[in-house]
């Protein structure tokens, strides 16, 4: 099997050390470049101790040339914040390097959206018309046929997921959907600053980015294009004192006061039949993010409340694998022409 050198962009942010972890035990794939300006000279195996006598534990950490990457790398993931990848992924596609972007600059279809809700210019409007939106279980044909794949936020990997099936077999309104998100703090980032600092977080539970949470256009976007019309939505987003794990309330109103749990718990079993990360839990089970720490697994479960018409579904991901590297190296494995699922088979929480 050909061996595929890739590169990481990022390798000092959770979401870095996340695939730098996923890639040493990769069959196919094999870390040649990892880049971060603030620790370059080290050796990666230095840097995470984890990754000692694996491999890729003797890659020297890096500054970022495009040309170099060119020369050495097949595909790059970018684990940057969002404003930066949109300029590092332009030479890269230009040298034939594919490109797989964590951050948000290539998810939202529209420019003029993105420069709104992140207060940053385009600088690659260009790229937008070519770049796929990465989640396999909806995208995988057109994954597998770009150069550019923009990954998943991890909110809206749970909230589409869990709205899929429901609007899928046309189960609810479209007009009243209510998302209530909790998020571990790895979530915010590997950057220190005062609001993710221990003191702050633990035993401590609050509320962040109300009412226009960054996540908010692209989680629109996707559901409008699954209703096949424009959907707007109220998006709520909570910190929780915990490292890691997402777990997504979703309310829906029914459009049928007669429906049963019975009839949506088949008809979201049907939809995902064919889907092994995503598991329709029995009736009567609710999911909890313990329970897919450090996997690719989307744990759905269905709650119908006949004396006020709602679904109520719970969606639990693991913020940093499902959402965010994980991920990341599912879209790597479909561009590459592999098994979506190759590395991916058996994961373990690195803590």
């Amino acid at each position: 099997m050909k061996t595929i050198n890739v590169g990481l962009v990022g390798i000092t942010g959770y979401a870095g050390m996340e695939l730098a972890r996923l890639l040493a035990g990769h069959p196919s794939m094999r870390l040649t470049m990892a880049c971060s300006r603030a620790e370059a000279g080290k050796r990666l195996g230095e840097f995470y101790p984890f990754l000692e006598h694996m491999p890729g534990a003797d890659v020297i950490i890096s500054i970022f040339e495009p040309r170099e990457a060119a020369q050495h790398c097949d595909l790059v993931f970018l684990a940057v914040p969002a404003g930066t990848a949109m300029d590092m992924a332009a030479p890269l596609l230009e040298a034939g390097v594919k490109v797989v972007d964590l951050s948000a600059d290539f998810r939202i279809h529209d420019a003029g959206v993105y420069e709104r809700w992140y207060k940053n210019e385009h600088h690659s409007k260009e790229l937008l018309r070519w770049a796929v939106y990465g989640l396999p279980e909806l995208y995988a044909a057109d994954i597998a046929q770009t150069n550019l794949t923009a990954n998943p936020g991890c909110y809206p990997t749970s909230v589409i997921l869990g709205l899929y099936a429901a609007l899928k077999n046309d189960l609810i309104e479209t007009g009243d959907i209510v998302v209530d998100s909790k998020s571990g703090a790895t979530g915010a980032g590997r950057k220190a600053a005062v609001p993710t600092l221990f003191c702050e977080v633990s035993d401590n539970f609050r509320a962040y980015g109300l009412p226009r949470h960054r996540h908010t256009p692209e989680i629109e976007q996707e559901v409008s294009l699954l209703a096949g019309q424009e959907v707007r939505l109220s998006f709520n987003t909570h910190l929780l004192p915990m490292n890691r794990g997402i777990l997504s309330t979703i309310y829906t109103k029914l459009k049928d006061p007669a429906a049963n749990l019975d009839s949506v718990h088949e008809a979201f079993c049907r939809t995902w039949e064919r889907s092994p990360w995503v598991r329709v839990l029995p009736k009567g089970r609710l999911p909890e993010t313990r329970y897919v720490r450090g996997s690719m697994f989307c744990d759905l479960g269905l709650v119908v409340d006949p004396r006020t018409n709602r679904l109520i579904i719970l969606a639990a991901i693991d913020n940093l694998c499902r959402g965010a590297s994980g991920q990341a190296l599912a879209n790597a494995n479909l561009m590459c022409g592999l098994p979506v699922d190759t590395g991916l088979e058996r994961l373990a929480p690195l803590a």
